[in-house]
């Protein structure tokens, strides 16, 4: 299904019903913030090896969670760009208080 989705607008729901377990998106949010940590330790310190580390802990994180307690397939294989700017937005709507009414939406 993922694949036949063309348009970032129908992309969202898709992801927010993939990310419907908050232990899913709690890990989530845990592998995006140390994602950010590293790429701004990188940049602190010059070392590439935090660059190189960011996304591979951000995506193992995630990865994790979908096989733990989603049991489904990560959307990075099938768009990994809307996914990961979903990432994203996802944490800044939780941290907002406004992702609530986001995944009542996508249900319907």
């Amino acid at each position: 299904m993922a694949e036949n989705l063309n348009t970032f607008a129908e992309f969202w729901p898709h992801y927010l019903r993939a990310h419907r377990d908050p232990r899913t998106r709690a890990v989530h949010y845990c592998g995006t913030v140390l994602g950010i940590l590293l790429v701004l330790a990188a940049g602190v310190t010059g070392d590439w090896r935090y660059f190189v580390a960011a996304p591979l802990t951000g995506y193992a994180f995630a990865w994790f969670a979908h096989g733990v307690f989603e049991k489904n397939r990560p959307a990075t294989f099938g768009h990994p760009l809307w996914s990961l700017y979903s990432d994203f937005r996802m944490l800044y709507l939780w941290l907002a208080g406004r992702l609530e009414p986001e995944l009542q939406r996508s249900l319907r």
